[in-house]
């Protein structure tokens, strides 16, 4: 079966490729295309006279320069995408009539954002925080944009809360402090007042809110949407995103460094992946549930503060997106992209979710005053790869030359078109939920339970995990100087646990609860990141060589190479370091422009010839690694420096005195962390 395109229809690439330009070995010219002989001098009235008010030219770059900026986004202003492609495993026709879910061999093209939530467009990037994950479909029935986050529950239930959620976690008003961080008071007087955030506070304590990498994140739709098949019947539906490279994070010093050592690491590790051809890959997930079990479970399946847990709603993997390519220009395309979750296809709809029917309206009031009116979908990296027609005109912005003169519905001169379709043939039309009630402001009794699934997460973490989130709470409440709100805190996560409530009431001089935790009833292991997939692929080690290295270092890092782990020397300078067999090592980094932060494993070999300085910068290497847990490899003289500073026998420390090394290397690389290994 091939794909029909519409008439005129254009691949997303193709589409995009006509908005290019290369101003390469052009001749210079106004925007109205006049070619210019001077772009030096302002027109003045004499060489040291006034400028001139008619010089076009002058006027018209400096305002352009002038509005360059556009607001940015207020929250996810941190941002970063790629293209790609989405491709189905099998047809979804039992559950959705969606065209793009029907056919596993029609390429879907897509557009992802990942993101920060916090902080400003300036801000780090390795900051604890919630991510952004929003992908747009470009499906022949138009655009589908499935709007989530890398933790699959939000802090309020309502969207009206949202604004003040915002306004807490955001630098303080009297003194813009602090930036794209939440360890400050008002954020945490926020969560002690609107206990709903008991959960999500749980998730973005953990490591889940310091990702080591875009790639290595999942993605949740967050809310409870419905699929509706061609024959009307509607499923509630959660989405999910795994990433093939299993999910994996940072450590909370190592997070805090690399903020400093390289703010735009996160971004940069997509963008090297995709130019290197390893192309991030995730598989799109799906639980269901008929709308008949609505009412089954403990929990309220519309809550936007629970999660279904796999455990009981397996997750059904149903396809894979790959992104294979680069923006052009991230003004262009990942300042200027324009998500909604309100942006579906026939086949997709809504749930009473308060917080998702909150969303519906803010996402197209967001655009209107951030991209300047009415016609963002009409920017190269918003528009549908169909053709769209309707009787809006007009605004701020729009490049669409409608012909003739109607603009209206219904009409006579244009033969009533352009015309509604019917369901049948592709319409949309809204699922035919039953309503009924009274006009209130409030909220169902359901919603009403804060702690258990908070409860459940804690009970679902490993202990390196556990010791983790209580080292977060420590630390952001350690930074809050209010005693008062740093109580009503420990308070308020006794009811999750009174194990976590303790330790963090000890490390900040609170008054710890009483009582012991009850004993474990449920956990869901999919919760713990110590269950994810564990693979070496892209992983980037840091080889330490000086001069004088053996000979057999070249067939070792080659190994490395085969498994997909990606090897980068560093030494004292960037010139090509010898072996004493005649064979050269290209350097790409120096001990003064790298850090071990910014690796996932260290490789020290060193020489015999290296002088006490390079020992001492390779065991700085090695010390910090060995603080982070990250594996580490040594041969040759660097096993003997290991053994000096009493790193060798450790978990995780693979040495050249084994005859596997380098087997044994490529073992403790995919383990990722090695979390029983003894930190003083």
């Amino acid at each position: 079966m091939t794909k029909k395109h519409p008439v005129n229809e254009k691949s997303k690439q193709e589409q995009l490729e006509q908005f290019k330009t290369d101003d390469r070995n052009q001749a210079l010219t106004t925007n109205q295309g006049l070619k210019l002989s001077e772009d030096e001098f302002s027109l003045k009235a004499g060489e040291r006279g006034p400028t001139l008010m008619e010089d076009f030219h002058f006027r018209e770059k400096m305002t352009h320069f002038d509005h360059e900026r556009i607001p940015e986004r207020i929250v996810h202003a941190r941002g970063f995408a790629a293209h790609g492609e989405f491709e189905l495993y099998d047809s979804l026709s039992e559950y959705t009539k969606a065209k793009f879910l029907q056919n596993p061999s029609v390429k879907t093209p897509v557009f992802v954002r990942f993101s920060t939530v916090a902080g400003s467009k300036g801000s780090a990037e390795t900051v604890r925080d919630a991510r952004g994950f929003a992908t747009k479909f470009y499906t022949e029935e138009g655009n589908y944009d499935l709007v989530g986050n890398n933790i699959p529950v939000f802090f309020i239930q309502d969207a009206i809360k949202f604004p003040d959620l915002i306004h807490a976690v955001k630098p303080e008003p009297h003194n813009e402090m602090p930036q794209a961080a939440s360890a400050h008071d008002t954020f945490w007087d926020f969560i002690a007042n609107n206990q709903e955030s008991a959960h999500m506070v749980m998730w973005s304590m953990s490591d889940r809110a310091i990702p080591r990498s875009l790639r290595m994140m999942e993605g949740f739709g967050v809310h409870t949407f419905r699929l509706v098949n061609a024959e009307g019947k509607a499923h509630f539906v959660k989405f999910h995103w795994k990433p093939v490279l299993g999910t994996h994070s940072l450590v909370w010093d190592e997070a805090q460094t690399i903020s400093g050592k390289d703010p735009d690491f996160h971004r940069r590790d997509l963008w090297e992946s995709i130019e290197n051809g390893d192309y991030p890959e995730y598989e799109l997930g799906i639980q269901i549930i008929d709308e008949e079990d609505e009412f089954k479970f403990d929990f309220d399946i519309l809550d936007p503060t629970k999660l279904w847990p796999e455990e009981d709603i397996p997750v059904k993997l149903v396809g894979k997106m790959t992104l294979n390519r680069n923006v052009d220009n991230v003004f262009a395309e990942t300042e200027q992209v324009a998500f909604h979750p309100g942006h579906v296809v026939p086949g997709i709809d809504f749930s009473n979710d308060p917080l998702l029917q909150g969303r519906l309206f803010s996402y197209t009031d967001t655009q209107l005053i951030r991209l300047g009116g009415p016609n963002f979908h009409e920017l190269p990296i918003n528009r549908p790869v169909c053709p769209f027609h309707n009787n809006q005109r007009d605004g701020y912005g729009r490049q669409t030359i409608n012909k003739g003169p109607v603009s209206y519905h219904r009409n006579s001169l244009a033969a009533n078109t352009p015309a509604p379709v019917p369901e049948s043939e592709g319409g949309y039309a809204h699922y035919q939920e039953k309503v009924e009630g009274r006009k209130v402001r409030s909220r169902s009794e359901s919603f009403k339970d804060h702690f258990s699934q908070a409860t459940l997460f804690w009970n679902s973490m490993s202990p390196p995990e556990k010791e983790h989130i209580i080292s977060a709470f420590s630390f952001e409440l350690g930074k809050v100087k209010s005693k008062s709100v740093q109580q009503q805190v420990v308070d308020m996560f006794a009811n999750v646990s009174t194990v976590l409530a303790k330790q963090v009431a000890q490390a900040i001089g609170a008054t710890p609860p009483s009582g012991e935790d009850a004993p474990v009833t449920k956990s869901s292991p999919a919760l713990s990141q110590e269950q994810t997939i564990k693979k070496p692929n892209t992983r980037k080690v840091a080889v330490i060589v000086a001069n004088d290295f053996s000979g057999d270092l070249p067939q070792v890092l080659n190994s490395l190479k085969q498994q997909g782990i990606q090897p980068e020397i560093v030494s004292t300078t960037l010139q090509n370091v010898k072996g004493t067999d005649g064979s050269e090592l290209e350097v790409q980094h120096t001990f003064l422009t790298s850090d071990s932060v910014l690796f996932d494993a260290v490789y020290v070999v060193g020489s015999a010839s290296a002088d006490e300085k390079f020992r001492k910068e390779a065991l700085t290497f090695a010390q910090e690694a060995f603080e982070h847990f990250k594996p580490i490899g040594a041969t040759d003289e660097g096993v003997k420096w290991l053994k000096a500073a009493g790193l060798d026998s450790s978990p995780g420390v693979v040495t050249g005195e084994t005859t596997r090394f380098t087997d044994e290397f490529i073992e403790a690389i995919s383990a990722h962390r090695h979390w029983n290994r003894h930190v003083i």
